[in-house]
């Protein structure tokens, strides 16, 4: 095949696209810490307005993800907490991480992307009985757990958690008047006591909803194997939701099956966003590469290189006479 020859070039470009891709994604490896690095969201559960918003999660969206072992999960109450360090901690459009757990563990349920809102730690604990039973408190993990902690609030070592996030004694969140149509001004927490430690999680754009239904009127979310979802331990999450990139995830969503939504939650303007930007990459190499000539031909380098080659072919031509 010859330098010119069609298939030769078309391989090529093909090789170095290839190249490119994996260099890309080995720098997003190398930066989260998470394989694969980026994930595509399919619901608006964590939709902040109807038309789609930068900076937030909307159904069509790509977001990196980082590495849970590699970071600190900070919850919505720390991150409202005036005195924790993390106060003021902001992520994807509200205080707190989002993050991407398996529901109770099970690989095979679909992944959830959803924004901590509160941590439930061990408080105190007891032996197990000689039957190997709790006479008091929760058995997990091989303990009794009597007391139970909330990191951000003023629950601390308290046999059942007991919250309202007015403003009080933990950061504000609005159930809109909405709440499952039942009207509560704040999402709270009353008289509960928890199956294991973990987080407790709600999609942004679910009125209180709880994925855990630990809220009074949340239904909750529930797995293939075990039932309604329990607050999510650490070796559950995936990774930690880290920059959005806007739109291209659609692509994607066009062409799922099986249970997936497919682009049926993804903001209309999302498809006029990505139209325009595939025009603009389509385009880019048009309105650029005669930009790049020009520059190239009128650098003092190619100038040069113009004039010597002038002075060559008149030296040529005379010998030539």
């Amino acid at each position: 095949m010859s330098e010119h020859d069609p298939t030769r070039t078309l391989i090529r470009e093909l090789v170095l696209a290839a190249g490119m891709i994996s260099l890309l994604v080995l720098a997003m490896w190398a930066h989260t810490g998470s394989m694969p690095p980026l994930v595509v969201v399919e619901s608006n559960s964590m939709q902040h307005d109807a038309e789609g918003e930068v900076g937030t999660i909307d159904a069509g969206d790509l977001v990196l993800v980082h590495s849970p072992n590699d970071n600190q999960i900070i919850s919505f109450a720390e991150a409202t907490d005036k005195n924790s360090p993390y106060y003021g901690y902001e992520s994807l459009g509200m205080e707190g991480d989002v993050i991407i757990y398996e529901r109770n563990g099970e690989s095979d349920s679909t992944p959830i992307i959803h924004r901590a809102l509160f941590e439930i730690e061990i408080g105190e604990t007891t032996p197990l009985n000689d039957e190997e039973k709790c006479d008091v408190g929760v058995l997990w993990d091989g303990i009794c757990i009597t007391t139970w902690s909330v990191p951000g609030t003023n629950q601390t070592k308290v046999e059942k958690i007991n919250l309202v996030f007015d403003g009080e004694n933990v950061g504000e969140y609005s159930c809109k008047g909405v709440a499952a149509q039942h009207g509560s001004v704040w999402y709270s927490v009353e008289n509960y006591t928890p199956m294991n430690p973990g987080f407790i999680t709600l999609g942004d754009n679910n009125d209180c909803n709880d994925d855990q239904g630990v809220f009074e009127f949340a239904q909750g979310l529930t797995s293939i194997h075990s039932g309604m979802i329990r607050p999510v331990q650490k070796d559950w999450v995936i990774g930690i939701s880290g920059a959005e990139i806007p739109w291209l995830g659609t692509v994607k969503l066009m062409v799922s099956g099986g249970d997936s939504p497919g682009v049926s939650q993804v903001p209309g303007t999302s498809f006029v966003y990505l139209i325009v930007f595939v025009i603009i990459v389509l385009l880019l190499p048009v309105i650029i590469d005669p930009v790049i000539n020009r520059v190239i031909r009128n650098s003092p380098e190619a100038i040069e290189a113009d004039r010597e080659a002038a002075l060559a072919k008149i030296y040529y031509s005379s010998e030539e006479e």
